[in-house]
């Protein structure tokens, strides 16, 4: 399989970002060829039809009860602190971790992707989501089943078939 779900416990300084966490998941791919940036902009730089049409929808549902759904005024696209990809704003880069984020009145969201250099399913997609208020909660139930199957799409765009070590032969001295 190109993308599983796993457990992962992003670290201290991921979790200190926001004051609770009400829903997480984390899914994993392999890819050893890509930096940290490359793969965050595989993942989050580009997305299907399909996606962008739900994103459509959900963005001109999300304006009747006052929820963001446009660019903010201070959007410039580049992987530095500050900048975004998509419509998240970067918090933080690494060489093996990239935090990415968005804040509204209904929840708080974060996204982390970080490598563990681990030999297979490397590459870890970790969302993270406080609630704000009980519009958050409601609108985290609604999303949930698109959100899965999204976000697993969007990681299967990072995979990079792992490369097998030459068998090596002895040698017969």
């Amino acid at each position: 399989m190109k993308v599983i779900e796993v457990a992962y416990t992003p670290g201290e300084k991921v979790m200190s970002n926001l004051t609770r966490i009400d829903f997480s998941d984390t899914f994993a791919t392999t890819n050893h060829v890509n930096s940290i940036t490359e793969i965050t902009q595989l993942i989050f730089g580009r997305s299907p039809k399909w996606i962008r049409a739900l994103f459509a929808v959900r963005n001109f549902m999300v304006r009747f009860i006052g929820l963001k759904n446009n660019k903010p005024a201070d959007y410039k696209v580049g992987f530095e602190i500050g900048h975004y990809i998509g419509f998240f704003r970067i918090f933080s880069i690494t060489e093996n971790e990239m935090l990415l984020g968005a804040d509204d009145t209904h929840l708080n969201f974060r996204a982390v992707i970080a490598n563990s250099q681990t030999p297979l399913y490397n590459i870890k997609v970790t969302t993270l989501v406080s609630y704000n208020n009980r519009k958050g909660r409601i609108y985290m139930q609604f999303i949930k089943p698109f959100h899965r199957m999204v976000v697993k799409n969007m990681v299967r765009q990072a995979y990079k078939k792992p490369m097998l070590k030459p068998i090596q032969k002895e040698k017969n001295l």
